[in-house]
C-alpha cells in the first residue's frame, strides 16, 4: 500500500457522466435489498444526496426522520454551536442491542477497567465511532453521511442483521455544523443549471474566511486534546461515554489528490502510541483498498500525514486504547470540477466516502476480537507501567492566579482524568502551592497515558517533519508550576465536579479598592468597570499596604470623584468580581510601603475600543482565536474591519487596532498603510503578529532588524530537498524567555520566566538597550518540541516582543501566536497588557 494502486479497470456501469444527475443507487451496494419503509434522503430533502450540497438544516431533518421511521437508530442531542446548531449523535445497532444499551456500554467500559474480570471479546459487541466533516468546507463526508445513514436504517438481510447485532455504531454526521452551513450556503449559490468544471469559476473559490473553520474561525481538528469549543466537548463526552475501538474522520485535500486512508507515514507516530496500533491500521487499511479497488477508484496509504499530534481526530484515539483512522478525499470544492483526474465530481467524491465508511464497518465486523484485545491489553499494560513509575503524582497550580489552574483542571475533567485537592500549601522544589488554587494528578490511574502525553517535555525526535505541532506540554501552555512527586502524600479529596470560582468584596471601603494584576480574568474586570465609566489606575510599581504586598500592574479605583457613591460603588464593584472571577481588596488608606495611592506612579487608564483587521490575506485562524479571547472569555466588544473597505474607515474611534498574521501585511495596500500611520501618529496602538512584524518594519512604522539564517543545501538530492526545506519548519515548539516584570506588557506574571509558543522563524535581534528587551529568549530556549539546529541557533537571545513609539501612538509586535488555539492560557495576558497599557509602554 506504499505506492499509490494504479487500476486499469474503469468500472464504466459505476461510474456517472459529468452532468448526469445522482440516485441513491450509485453508492449503495446493489446485491442488497432496502426496506421501503424506510425514507430516502430525497423523501426527506427534496433533492437526491450528491445533487445538492446538504445544508445542515436539511441534514438533521433527515436524521430525524431516520430516528423515527427505524427501529435500528436513536438520536441524542449533545449540545449546540456558537451558532445554536444541535450536535447531534445517532447511535446505531440492532432492536434487540437498544433494548440492553447501557448495559452493552457499561460492559465495554469495564474491558479497559476492571482485569480480574474475564471478558469473552468474541461475544462483546465491538464500538465504532464515524464522523463526517470536521472541516465545513470538505462536504463529501457529510453528504456520504446521508446515504450511509440511509444504508444502515433500510439495509435488509442476514449480513446487515449479523453485523449490527455485534457492533454500535455512533454517527457523528457533521462535527461542524456552523462550517458545513456556510460552505454549503457558498456552494449552491453559485451552481449553474448547467455544471461548470472551470476551476476559475467562481464556486471553487470561497470567499474570506471559507467554511473550513467553525463560527470563531477555529480549525476544530486540533482541538481534541485542548476541547476549548462546545462542538469539542460534545464529541470528547461521547468517546469517553463509549470508548469507541475505532474512531473515522472523513476529510478531503487538494482536487489533484486521488483518495488518502491510513495508516501514515510510518516514522512519524508518536512514541506514546503502540506499534500494534499502527499494525491493526494497516489490516483495517486492506479493507479499504478492497472496497475502493471494486469501484475503480484510486488511492494511496503510508506517503502522506502523520500519527503525532494528539490533538486531531484521527490520532486522538491513539493514545486512548482506540484505532484513529484518516481519510483524505481529493475535493470537487463545489459540483465538478477539472483535476488531473479527470472531471472529479462531487457525487464521485461521495461515494468513495461512502464506500469506505462500510469497509470500516467491514473491517470492525472481521476484526473485532482482536481490536476488542488490543484495546483491553492497552489499558493493562499501562497500568502496569504506571506501577512501576518511581513519579506517583503531579501537583499543577499557580499562588496568585486560581482562574488559570482551574480551567486546566476543566480540561482534565473533560478527558476523565482523576485529579484531587492539594490537601495543604506546601513549597516543592522551590515552587510554592496552595491549596485553594492547585490540584494534584495520580500517575496510578486509567488514562495514565493521555497523562503522560498532555504533560510530557520532548525535545528529541526520530524525525524532523511533522504534519501538525511537535509540542503542546500543557502547564507550559497554561504557565502554571508543576513538579512530579513520588507519593500522593499531598492528594486530598479526589474532584468528581469542578466547584465554580467565587470572589466577593469583603467590605466596604471610602477610599479605594484594589485588585493586583495576576488573575486571569482581570481584564474582563478592568473593562467592566471602564465601560460603566468608574476611573481606574494602574500601578507601575509594587507596593504594600495593611499587611499585603501588591505586584506591578495592581489596579486601584478610588472611592472620591467617580459618578458613584461609595454605596453604589461597592456595590457595583462587588457585581463586576462577582462575575469576573477577580478578588478585589477594600483599603481604607493611601499611605504604604513602597509608592502611596496617590503617587504619579499611577497611571490613568482609559475605555478601550478595539478593532482587528480582517478579511482576504489575513490567517483566519489567528484572528478567530483573537476575537474568541476578547468575545468569549473577556466580554470585550470588538470591532472586525475587513481589507476590503478599511481605507473607507473612519478610525479616529478606535484606542487600539490589532493586525493579525496574515500574508506579510494582510493584503494591506499603500493607502491603508498610509491610514494606519496617520492614526497611530494621532495617539493609537498598532498591534502587529508574526508576519505582520515584518510587514510593519518594511513599511516604516516600526524599526527593527531581523536574524536570518544562510543555509545552503549542500550534498542534498533533488529527491530529497522537500524534506531538507521540511525541517527547517518551525511547526510548533516551546521556548523558554526571560521576562523584565517590570515593564508593563508583563505585567501580572510572577515568576521571571514564561514559555512561549513558537510556530514561526521570525527572529528580531534584541534592541542594544536592555530595556527595550522586556521578552527574550534564554540562550538555551528550547523547553520542549522540534526547532532545527539552524534555527535553534538564531532564536538564542532574540526577542519575540517590541515596541516602539509612532508620533502620540505605539507600534506593538509579537512573533509569536500568544493566543494559539484557545488553549495557550499562559500568554494570553501579554496582548491584553498591549491592550490597555499600550499607551504607557
Amino acid at each position: 500500500m506504499r505506492k499509490t494502486i494504479v487500476l486499469l479497470l474503469l468500472a464504466v456501469l459505476q461510474n456517472l457522466t459529468a452532468q448526469e444527475l445522482p440516485t441513491l443507487d450509485y453508492y449503495l451496494p446493489d446485491n442488497v435489498s432496502y426496506n421501503r419503509t424506510i425514507p430516502t434522503p430525497k423523501d426527506i430533502i427534496g433533492h437526491e444526496v450528491g445533487e445538492w450540497h446538504i445544508t445542515h438544516d436539511k441534514l438533521l431533518f433527515y436524521m430525524q426522520a431516520l430516528a423515527k421511521a427505524s427501529d435500528r437508530i436513536t438520536l441524542e442531542n449533545r449540545g449546540t454551536t456558537f451558532e445554536g446548531r444541535p450536535l447531534i449523535l445517532a447511535t446505531v445497532t440492532s432492536p434487540s442491542n437498544h433494548k440492553n444499551i447501557d448495559v452493552i456500554r457499561k460492559e465495554h467500559l469495564d474491558l479497559t477497567e476492571n482485569f480480574d474480570k474475564k471478558h469473552d471479546v468474541n461475544t462483546m459487541p465491538i464500538v465504532v465511532y464515524q464522523g463526517f466533516s470536521i472541516h465545513g468546507n470538505e462536504p463529501s463526508g457529510s453528504n456520504a453521511a446521508l446515504a450511509y445513514a440511509y444504508y444502515l436504517a433500510a439495509a435488509e438481510g442476514p449480513e446487515i442483521e449479523v453485523l449490527l447485532q455485534d457492533m454500535v455504531i455512533l454517527l457523528d454526521p457533521s462535527f461542524n455544523p456552523d462550517g458545513l452551513q456556510r460552505f454549503a450556503y457558498w456552494a449552491n449559490s453559485n451552481k449553474g443549471k448547467n455544471l461548470v468544471s472551470d476551476p476559475n469559476d467562481r464556486e471553487f473559490h470561497e470567499v474570506w474566511p471559507g467554511g473550513r473553520t467553525n463560527h470563531y474561525w477555529f480549525d476544530m481538528n486540533r482541538d481534541w486534546l485542548p476541547v476549548q469549543l462546545p462542538e469539542s466537548r460534545a464529541r470528547i463526552a461521547s468517546f469517553h461515554k463509549w470508548m469507541p475501538n475505532i474512531l473515522t474522520d472523513h476529510h478531503e485535500m487538494g482536487t489533484n489528490s486521488t483518495f488518502f486512508f491510513q495508516p501514515g507515514v510510518p516514522g512519524r507516530v508518536h512514541p506514546l502510541t503502540p506499534e500494534l496500533n499502527q499494525e491493526l491500521t494497516r489490516e483495517i487499511g486492506t479493507y479499504h483498498a478492497k472496497a475502493l479497488d471494486n469501484i475503480g477508484s484510486l488511492y494511496y496509504s503510508e506517503e502522506n500525514f502523520d500519527d503525532y499530534f494528539y490533538g486531531k481526530g484521527s490520532t486522538f484515539p491513539d493514545i486512548n486504547g482506540s484505532i484513529g483512522i484518516l481519510f483524505e478525499q481529493g475535493s470537487s470544492r463545489g459540483h465538478l470540477q477539472e483535476s488531473e483526474n479527470g472531471l472529479l465530481s462531487f457525487p464521485f467524491t461521495i461515494r468513495n466516502q461512502f464506500t469506505t465508511a462500510l469497509s470500516t464497518i467491514e473491517a470492525a465486523k472481521n476484526m473485532r476480537a482482536k481490536i476488542l484485545a488490543y484495546q483491553r491489553d492497552f489499558y493493562q499494560t499501562a497500568k502496569a507501567e504506571a506501577e512501576k513509575n518511581k513519579s506517583k503524582a503531579l501537583i499543577f497550580g499557580d499562588t496568585k492566579d486560581a482562574a488559570k489552574t482551574w480551567h486546566l483542571a476543566e480540561i482534565l475533567q473533560h478527558h476523565k482524568i482523576k485529579f484531587h485537592a492539594l490537601s495543604k500549601d506546601v513549597t516543592l522544589a522551590g515552587k510554592a502551592y496552595k491549596k485553594e488554587s492547585s490540584f494534584v494528578i495520580p500517575t496510578q490511574q486509567k488514562n495514565y497515558r493521555l497523562v503522560q502525553a498532555m504533560f510530557e517535555k520532548r525535545t528529541q525526535f526520530t524525525d524532523s517533519l511533522f504534519y501538525d505541532i511537535s509540542a503542546w506540554t500543557f502547564p507550559l501552555a497554561f504557565n502554571v508550576d508543576y513538579t512530579e512527586v513520588s507519593s500522593m502524600t499531598y492528594a486530598g479529596e479526589e474532584i468528581t465536579d469542578l466547584t465554580p470560582l467565587t470572589t466577593t468584596i469583603a467590605k466596604q471601603s471610602n477610599y479605594a479598592y484594589v485588585f493586583e494584576w495576576h488573575e486571569y480574568y482581570t481584564p474582563k474586570a478592568l473593562n467592566s468597570i471602564l465601560n460603566k465609566g468608574i476611573r481606574a489606575k494602574v500601578a507601575t510599581q509594587p507596593f504594600f499596604v495593611e499587611g499585603k504586598h501588591y505586584d506591578y500592574g495592581t489596579i486601584m479605583i478610588p472611592v472620591q470623584n467617580q459618578g458613584f457613591n461609595s454605596k453604589e460603588l461597592y456595590a457595583v464593584l462587588k457585581q463586576i468580581s462577582h462575575d469576573s472571577k477577580v478578588n478585589m481588596v477594600a483599603v481604607n488608606t493611601g499611605l504604604t510601603k513602597g509608592i502611596d495611592l496617590g503617587s504619579n506612579e499611577f497611571d490613568a487608564l482609559k475605555k478601550q475600543e478595539i478593532a482587528m483587521v480582517v478579511g482576504s490575506g489575513i490567517t483566519s485562524y489567528d484572528a478567530g482565536e483573537i476575537w474568541h479571547l476578547l468575545d468569549q472569555r473577556y466580554d470585550i466588544k470588538l470591532t472586525k474591519l475587513d481589507t476590503e473597505y478599511l481605507n473607507r474607515t473612519d478610525l479616529s474611534k478606535y484606542t487600539a487596532i490589532i493586525l493579525p498574521n496574515g500574508s506579510r501585511g494582510g493584503g494591506l495596500d499603500k493607502n491603508n498603510s498610509e491610514k494606519l500611520k496617520a492614526w497611530v501618529q494621532k495617539g493609537g496602538v498598532l498591534i502587529g503578529y508574526r508576519n505582520a512584524t515584518e510587514w510593519l518594519s518594511k513599511n516604516d512604522f516600526i524599526k527593527l532588524t531581523f536574524k536570518k539564517d544562510s543555509l545552503v543545501a549542500k550534498n542534498i538530492s533533488f529527491g530529497q530537498r522537500k524534506d531538507f526545506l521540511g525541517a527547517q519548519i518551525t511547526g510548533g515548539a516551546i521556548f523558554e524567555t526571560t521576562l523584565d516584570r517590570s515593564h508593563p506588557i508583563n505585567f501580572g506574571y510572577q515568576n521571571d520566566q514564561l514559555p512561549m509558543f513558537r510556530n514561526t522563524n521570525i527572529y528580531i535581534e534584541a534592541d542594544k538597550e536592555s530595556f527595550n528587551n522586556p521578552i527574550k529568549y534564554t540562550n538555551t530556549p528550547l523547553l520542549s518540541g522540534y526547532i532545527s539546529e539552524e534555527n535553534l541557533a538564531l532564536i538564542k537571545n532574540s526577542v519575540p516582543f517590541q515596541v516602539q513609539r509612532m508620533g502620540k501612538g505605539r507600534v506593538i509586535v509579537f512573533t509569536d501566536n500568544t493566543n494559539f488555539r484557545g488553549f495557550w492560557y499562559g500568554t494570553n495576558k501579554l496582548l491584553m497588557n498591549a491592550i490597555f497599557f499600550g499607551k504607557i509602554m
